[in-house]
Parts: structure tokens; sequence; C-alpha cells
């Protein structure tokens, strides 16, 4: 009997992630008895290596927060997870760590189904991983963008309603709304907004965070992460099954 090929998903308090029960539905829908999915929650980056020693062990998705600090613990990046400096999907071949970005995949996918002629400038709001992807993919649609963060040049204190409504696209990439904190919501001029605003929140769990009802009361259309989740699980599918 062939032993099990063991996949999974790492990051910080992430008892909310989707993607697990997402695999073993797969599995089980290709009847492939085989493989199995876990979720490894770690304190930190460095019991990375606990994993990697895991035998049989794939490959696994990574999310927030180590999505930028597990490329010192590759081998190698594959072009675009160079270019972003971000890795969501890890896989390992021969002993050979290497490290992909499927966040873009998935997010270009969303943005084209959604955007229109309209939509030519863009707010992103943080400045993590999954921002990062965020950039690579307006940057290769010549979309301009400003990012706001904390720390830095446009902050959530300082981003004001005239901002808003001269950027027709605003990209919501931090984790504030996520379960189990579903009643948090980013400090942001909701007063901008318009029926021309394409408002997208990366956050899929729950379906609608605060941001997204409040972004709606302003009638601009939004949009969660549930397509971008389900378009980067089919990208990490391929790389594993290379």
């Amino acid at each position: 009997m062939n032993e099990r090929i063991k996949l999974g998903i790492i990051g910080k308090n992430i008892s909310y992630s989707f993607s697990k029960k997402y695999f073993e539905q797969k599995f089980e829908q290709l009847k492939l008895q085989n493989l199995s999915y876990s979720v490894f929650d770690l304190d930190t980056i460095s019991e990375v290596e606990e994993i990697f020693e895991i035998k049989n062990l794939r490959g696994f998705n990574v999310t927030i927060p180590f999505k930028e600090k597990i490329l010192t613990y590759l081998d190698s990046l594959s072009p675009e997870a160079s270019k972003i400096g971000a890795v969501n999907t890890v896989l390992i071949q021969d002993g050979k760590k290497t490290g992909y970005n499927t966040d873009a995949f998935g997010f270009e996918s969303t943005l084209l189904q959604h955007k229109s002629i309209d939509h030519q400038s863009a707010l992103i709001l943080g400045d993590g991983g999954a921002a990062k992807a965020v950039k690579y993919v307006l940057e290769k649609y010549q979309i301009p963008f400003q990012t706001v963060s904390r720390k830095g040049k446009i902050t959530f204190e300082n981003l004001t309603s005239a901002m808003v409504r001269s950027n027709l696209l605003i990209i919501q990439c931090t984790p504030v709304g996520t379960f189990p904190n579903i009643s948090d919501c980013l400090n942001f001029p909701f007063e901008g907004l318009t029926s021309e605003h394409l408002v997208f929140d990366l956050i899929y769990n729950p379906t609608q965070t605060q941001f997204l009802k409040k972004a709606a009361e302003q009638n601009a259309i939004t949009v969660n992460g549930a397509h971008m989740l389900e378009e980067q699980a089919e990208k990490s599918w391929e790389i594993w099954n290379i």
C-alpha cells in the first residue's frame, strides 16, 4: 500500500481557514484516499523547520503572518513569487523546497470578473503579503495604485473622502474583520464611496465583513475573497501535482 501523501497550511491563529475542508472535499470527489491535509498553527516561523521534517510532505499553503517570513526557509522561488516577495504555496520535491504565489492568480481572476473600464486607479488597504500579490496584478494591468497602511505616507488616519472618491477601485488586504473578530472594521471614510466604486475585501470568512457591509450601504459594488480563495487553491493543487 502506498504511503499517504501529506499537504497542509501554515499560519498563526488560523482556525478560521477553509483550506482543510476545501481540499478534503477535493480528495473525496477525486477518490484520492492516499492524501491528507492538515492545519499547522505556528507561533513563530522557525517552527516550520519541524513541518519540513514530516515524512511524505508534498507541500503546504502559507497564510498570515508568514507569507514573507517563509522566504528564507526555501531553496528557490518561482518567478512571480520572487517578484512579489511573498509566498502562499510551497512545493517539496526531491528534498527541494520551492515557493510560489498563487494569490496573484486568484486575485487576477477575481478582478477580471468584476472590473470595468471605469476602474482606472486603486487604493490598496494594507501592506502585507496579500497586498504584495495585489500590487503585482495591478502593475500587470497598468492600474496605478496608492497604498494605505499604518506606517506609510497615507495612513488610515489621514486618508480622506476625496482620495476615496478619486480611486474607484478599493482593495482591503488586511485581516481586520476576519472570523472570529467579525465586528472589527478598518477606520475608513466610507462616505467617499459611490455606486461607481468596486470594493474588494480579500477576507472570505465571514462572507460579508463589516467593511463590505458599510461599503454596500454607500451602494458600492462589493466582492469578498471566496472566488480568490478557490482560484488560488486550484492553482496550488496544480503545483503540487507537477
